[in-house]
Formats: C-alpha cells, sequence, structure tokens
C-alpha cells in the first residue's frame, strides 16, 4: 500500500463530543485541539499512527497498571465517592 500525504495527514472531520471533546475516527477521542494549542505544541500524525496508538492502548495500560498501580479504580468508583463527599458536606450544612 503506498503512502499518500493527502489521505494520510488529512484526518476525517472532526465530530463534536462534548464542549471540550471531539472524535475523528472511530471510538478515537480527544480534546479539542483548540483548547490546548496555546499551552501544548500539536503534533500531526498520519491517519495510520493515530489508530496504531488507539488501537494499542489497552496493551499500554495493561503494562501500566502491572507495572505501578497498586489497584485500579473506575471512574464509577471515583464519581460515587465525589457524591458521597458532597451529599456529607450538604448535610452538614443543612441539618
Amino acid at each position: 500500500m503506498a503512502f499518500r500525504y493527502e489521505e494520510q495527514m488529512q484526518p476525517p472531520p472532526p465530530q463534536r463530543v462534548t464542549d471540550v471533546a471531539i472524535t475523528t475516527h472511530e471510538h478515537v477521542y480527544e480534546v479539542d485541539p483548540r483548547l490546548m494549542e496555546r499551552w501544548v505544541l500539536q503534533q500531526a500524525f498520519p491517519n495510520w499512527d493515530s489508530l496504531r496508538i488507539m488501537n494499542a492502548r489497552g496493551d499500554h495500560l495493561a503494562w501500566m497498571h502491572a507495572h505501578f498501580a497498586k489497584g485500579v479504580v473506575t471512574g464509577s468508583e471515583l464519581l460515587a465517592e465525589v457524591d458521597a463527599e458532597d451529599a456529607a458536606e450538604s448535610s452538614e450544612r443543612h441539618p
């Protein structure tokens, strides 16, 4: 397969997911680059490299967990903890 610059260096048009997130390739979510470009130099990745990175994220996370994590905390656990703290603070303010 030949490398065609225009095909590989132009990702599909971004779709807005939230106020701060966009998606270009299916299942590839990223912070809207406009929100970061002032502080973080944006790099242009070929489409195949973006997809390679995205497809390897599970292996990368598994390696990081195996080497550095004492435990894995889910997002729902964190949200439940924050909600519990908010409820406790609210009940202290309004007995």
